[in-house]
């Protein structure tokens, strides 16, 4: 979902981090060997949760990646590798309805019982490398993915503010040919945006009603579903009366009206509740819970889980309440409308796989059983997306199961106490996944216990009174734009004669916002590490300092550290003629306490224009 904040649109931003710096894997575990096949297996005298309903204890056996058959005492073949399940439960493995996907984070799903992904926003490339990789039997240690590669949105509207550009609908007049584009590029399914910002208190064009039609029309001309996302009651509204097939997302702007959920209900549509999403939007971290259950936290790094203890700042003329929001899907629920389980990983609050387990939580809290929660990630998006060789444990389905202890019928939370994961009858390998995690905990700790850099003891940075840009410690200024995310906003930076306090020199730094998009960017950028975004353990200190000066714009400091998830920690300061001096603790930036610090950046952003402003003195204190 969409929202933005005087900290600058953290959902915008979560994209160019990406971006610029997930792709290198610095979040996550290093990728393990592909699983090796095994080519049967029996699970024997389990509790079975069969997608739809429990089942008495049976056995459960997988022959080639298929389940082969359900029931009491199965004969199998001799030598074939048997699982003790009793006091166990199993699962279909779980499908989450509304993600985005890129790098490695399908195989962070899959370690959590996450067998596939029905992404809403991904790049075709991406999906297209990762149905190469599934016909050729390469993504045995990742979820299955569906995706609907490109959404249709129009310009400047959600979608086009992550740095990565995309086309955009201009007419109703055109749906045809781009729902057929999309299609072509591999699209499983049409997502439309049907949203300009208006419960959040902020304002942003989107696609007019005759659009919202024509789009969906073209789609089901082409038998395809039409997802719309949607972001407030009245664009629910719309989109489930103009034919949408579902909804992916429930609003919280309102309470549900009466009638609304009759009228889904009559409509046949489906709505992906995402309510992890929606309680971070106001202003709770959804996952933060997650982080500290035990079942969960030894596969849970410094960045995933910083990135579940955040949320959306809230913004000033804000509508969301996210009582609105579980009451919505309670009515729906009553009505008998599908309800599925999505997270919107990874935004703020969220992350692959893990959240879906405060997902279902979240249904539970809003009025389904524990059992129709489970249905909500397997049973019930199988059916909604037609996915019918999955989500359910029967005799002829894929072998993609999920066994934990206890019954999650009766406390929906036991999905969280994993035992093993097989997507396609091949076991996912969490002991390799945990290891890894410890490994790279210890080098947290490492970081943590690190020396502070070389010639930072005093806290000075530069005051560039030598004559040049050089800096106290660290790898030293860089320019840093948006153009590594596929932006056109440029920078520039020298040193000038006269700065603060009448000291002989200061930085100037001019350029451009090119486009008036939150992810927009330009500025420089001081890496406090030995090379440039290495982290460096500067806990000693706890505020920036500095003097700053130029036009009268707002600007931006952001802080990047690698425990702080996927989006940098910011904060604005404004400038006029005059040198003034600012001070920005630490802990204001996302509660940093400095032991990993990979850059800070002082920055024009969001305001198209050319933009001069210069600093001296930067120190940390």
């Amino acid at each position: 979902m969409h929202k933005s904040s005087n900290q600058a649109s953290r959902l915008a931003l979560l994209s160019v981090v990406a971006f610029a710096f997930v792709l290198t894997a610095a979040w996550f575990p290093n990728a393990q060997n592909a699983p090796s096949p095994v080519k049967s297996f029996v699970i024997r005298n389990v509790r079975v949760f069969d997608g739809e309903k429990l089942l008495p204890a049976a056995d459960v056996s997988v022959e080639n990646g298929l389940i082969k058959a359900v029931g009491k005492n199965l004969k199998v073949a001799t030598g074939t590798k048997e699982v003790d399940g009793a006091g166990d439960t199993l699962l279909p493995g779980l499908i989450d309805s509304h993600d985005h996907a890129w790098g490695d984070a399908l195989k962070h799903a899959l370690i959590f019982g996450v067998t596939t992904e029905l992404d809403m926003f991904s790049d075709p490339k991406f999906d297209a490398d990762v149905r190469r990789r599934e016909a050729n039997g390469q993504n045995l240690d990742a979820a299955d993915l569906r995706s609907s590669g490109t959404l249709v949105t129009v310009e400047k509207g959600h979608g086009t503010e992550y740095g990565i550009k995309i086309p955009t609908l201009a007419s109703a007049a055109e749906a045809q040919e781009f729902v057929d584009a999309r299609l072509a590029e591999g699209s499983d399914y049409i997502k439309i945006i049907y949203d300009d910002g208006s419960a959040y208190g902020i304002k942003f064009p989107t696609l007019t009603k005759e659009e919202l039609t024509a789009v969906i029309a073209a789609t089901h001309k082409r038998h395809k579903l039409a997802v719309v996302h949607i972001g407030s009651q009245t664009g629910a509204r719309d989109a489930i009366e103009e034919g949408a097939d579902g909804l992916a997302h429930i609003f919280e702007d309102e309470p549900p009206a009466a009638g609304f959920a009759e009228l889904v209900k009559k409509r046949h549509a489906f709505v992906v509740a995402t309510l992890s999403v929606n309680e971070s939007i106001a202003s709770k971290a959804s996952g933060e819970s997650l982080v500290s259950d035990p079942h969960l936290s030894a596969y849970l790094n410094a960045g995933a889980a910083g990135n579940l203890k955040k949320s959306f700042p809230s913004h000033p003329g804000s509508k969301v309440n996210f009582a609105n929001a579980l009451a919505a899907v309670r009515a729906l629920h009553s009505a008998g409308v599908p309800v599925l389980a999505g997270t919107d990983a990874p935004n703020p609050g969220t992350t692959h796989g893990v959240s879906i387990h405060r997902e279902l939580e979240l249904l539970v809290h809003a009025g389904l059983s524990p059992a129709e929660a489970l249905a909500a990630a397997t049973s019930a998006p199988a059916k909604a997306f037609a996915l019918d060789d999955r989500g359910r444990i029967a005799p002829g389905l894929r072998a993609d199961l999920l066994l934990v202890k206890g019954d999650p019928t009766q406390n929906v939370t036991a999905t969280r106490d994993i035992v093993a994961v097989w997507k396609i009858g091949v076991e996912a390998d969490r002991a390799g996944y945990r290891a890894a995690i410890a490994k790279e905990k210890e080098e947290e700790a490492a970081r943590q216990a690190a020396p502070a850099p070389a010639g930072s003891e005093s806290g000075l940075i530069s005051n560039f009174d030598g004559g040049t840009t050089n800096t106290k410690f660290g790898a030293g200024w860089s320019v840093s734009t948006d153009s590594v995310a596929g932006g056109n906003s440029m920078a520039e930076m020298k040193l000038i004669a006269g700065g603060a306090n009448g000291s002989k020199g200061a930085l100037e730094i001019t350029g451009t916002i090119s486009d008036a998009l939150p992810y927009a960017w330009a500025g420089a950028m001081f890496s406090p590490g030995p090379a440039p975004l290495a982290p460096a353990n500067l806990s000693g200190k706890k505020m920036l300092h500095f003097w700053a000066r130029g036009d009268s714009r707002t600007y931006r400091v952001m802080i990047f550290t690698t425990s702080g998830g996927r989006i940098p920690a910011m904060k604005n300061f404004s400038v006029g003629p005059d040198w003034k001096e600012v001070t920005m603790p630490f802990s204001e930036f996302g509660g940093t306490d400095g032991h990993d610090i990979m850059a800070i950046l002082f920055c024009a952003s969001t305001e198209v224009g050319p933009f001069q402003f210069s600093i001296d003195d930067i120190r940390l204190e």
